[in-house]
């Protein structure tokens, strides 16, 4: 039994263990965080702080189920510890969950009834959760959606109905609903249905204009995007200069042609002595995108690339990256290879910014095009028979085969289980078998569970993203799976390295470059983001 001597000594040492973490954390070190706070709650698990303390970190590094573990510990801990609360609703938030996230928030105003802050911040959860519930009362059935693709022909010189005057009928049907409603002349039913007509009323025809005279920005002569314009807009987005709406209009819709053709597995053949470059998460950040192609050369049928993922969000670039990755694959599909990411999602684009930044730059009927076309994004590769190339990993069950990834309908959005979850979410984990996921959905997964894969599918690598690494690289599971990302000093904060793999074939040994973050135009990180999540930021 310890002494009084011996307990003083453990709460000494465990808090000089928080205190050490402090610092990791405000360093940015963050992993190096999560490890020193694991060592005080060792010590004294009965200490709500250092679980509070852990779950920002986790939350740092997007690891929203652990963050809501711990946090979720912290209350257990000590229900009147409003951080508690606090920080496992901003995990809430960060995963999309507004109305969870809500009760977490009213709670911490409950035990800080005069906080400023808690009352600012649950303001603004409020009207999340508000719009949230109307979005969902006029959402138009996904069987009854209109296309939006489908009602645009960029070749069209006037547009049939411009966004302005569909918005503008749509918003006189509303403001009629509410002056009934409030004139007691029509019931709230009523008005629900309304705004659902209105909601479906907007199928935004072709909104385009004839391309000014003044406009001296790249253009596309004809169907055809060529080498030169993509040269040209690539300087244009370096000079924070726009493409003109038509030109955009023509680069993604033709890419969803493009895209709509390929099965949800897609196999790549490298002839011998020829190289393949694979690339991870870029997340909006242009400029070193541009950087990659300066090390690694551009994008051709000599010199192809797959992008693993998570071109857009939270880098407030994200529509310079992906009309970039769009005009090469228009340009030459043979050369740049495309996978979906968790973040080519209309749920995560809402939050960390790529929608905000469609509407700012472009329109909102751009914001309904890029959603679709992310749905018809393939969710794997497989480079000679030999390579297995996904965003996130791999699956809750075993005996999964290529034949049933090639079969998946992925032309949605992305469930919340089921094996099109699990590529997109999954993340490796050093232990055997199987865990809860770090990020409160899809699952953590074994090098047990990678060798049996790979030996069931004849395959002889894993490939994937998803995961900020220091060295923008790490490799585990006994050399069978690779992670690799390419943002670095991800979001100007945690000043990790970038990578690429380089494979030839026909041994395909990975040939892995990193490389270091380079300077961009004073454009902060999830400048377009969701304006509750930025106050969290």
């Amino acid at each position: 039994m310890p002494t009084m001597e011996s307990e003083s000594s453990i709460v000494s040492r465990a808090e000089e263990l928080k205190s050490s973490a402090n610092e990791a954390f405000k360093a940015h070190k963050y992993s190096q965080a999560i490890d020193l706070y694991s060592q005080a709650i060792e010590l004294n698990d009965q200490n709500a702080v250092y679980w509070a303390n852990r779950a920002f970190a986790h939350t740092k590094l997007e690891e929203y189920g652990s963050a809501i573990h711990d946090a979720t510990k912290a209350v257990e801990t000590d229900p009147k510890y409003s951080k508690g609360y606090y920080r496992r609703g901003a995990a809430y938030l960060a995963m999309g969950k507004f109305k969870e996230a809500l009760k977490d928030f009213q709670q911490v105003k409950r035990i800080c009834p005069n906080d400023p802050d808690a009352a600012k911040k649950l303001k603004e959860c409020e009207k999340a959760v508000m719009k949230l519930k109307f979005e969902e009362a006029i959402a138009v059935p996904v069987a009854q959606r209109r296309s939006v693709a489908d009602s645009i022909d960029y070749r069209s010189i006037v547009a049939r109905m411009t966004t302005s005057s569909v918005l503008v009928t749509a918003a006189a049907a509303v403001v009629l609903a509410a002056a009934l409603m409030a004139a007691n002349l029509i019931s709230i039913g009523a008005v629900l249905a309304i705004m659902a007509l209105a909601a479906s009323i907007v199928v935004v025809f072709s909104p385009l204009a004839q391309v000014e005279p003044q406009y001296s920005g790249a253009s596309i002569e004809g169907d055809t995007v060529t080498l030169e314009f993509v040269k040209k807009m690539l300087e244009d987005f370096k000079n924070q200069k726009c493409l003109h709406k038509r030109y955009a209009f023509q680069i993604v819709l033709q890419t969803r042609e493009l895209l709509r053709t390929l099965p949800s597995l897609v196999d790549i053949n490298v002839p011998d002595g020829k190289n393949f470059t694979v690339c991870g998460d870029v997340h909006g950040q242009f400029y070193d995108l541009l950087n990659i192609f300066e090390l690694n050369g551009l994008p051709s049928e000599d010199n192809p690339y797959l992008f693993n993922g998570d071109f857009v969000d939270r880098g407030s670039f994200s529509l310079e990256v992906i009309l970039t990755l769009f005009a090469f694959k228009c340009m030459c599909p043979s050369a740049m290879y495309l996978a979906r990411g968790n973040h080519e999602s209309r749920s995560m684009n809402k939050i960390y910014g790529f929608e905000g930044e469609v509407r700012s730059k472009l329109s909102e009927t751009f914001v309904e095009l890029f959603a679709e076309v992310f749905c018809c994004l393939p969710l794997a590769h497989v480079i000679n028979q030999k390579v297995f190339v996904v965003h996130g990993g791999l699956f809750s069950v075993d005996g999964v085969k290529l034949s049933d990834i090639r079969a998946i309908e992925r032309f949605c959005e992305p469930p919340e289980e089921g094996l099109m979850c699990e590529v997109l979410w999954s993340d490796p984990q050093p232990n055997l078998g199987r865990g809860p996921s770090k990020r409160g959905v899809g699952l953590s997964f074994g090098p047990d569970i990678t060798k049996r894969f790979l030996q069931d599918n004849n395959l002889d690598l894993l490939v994937r993203s998803h995961e900020v690494k220091d060295e923008g690289y790490e490799i585990d599971h006994d050399g069978k799976l690779i992670t690799v990302f390419s943002a670095p000093n991800y979001c100007d904060q945690m000043g990790n390295k970038g990578a690429l793999i380089r494979f030839e074939a026909p041994e395909l040994k990975p040939n892995i470059v990193t490389f270091s973050a380079v300077s961009h135009p004073d454009v902060k990180p999830m400048a377009y983001a969701n304006n509750f999540l930025r106050m969290f930021s």
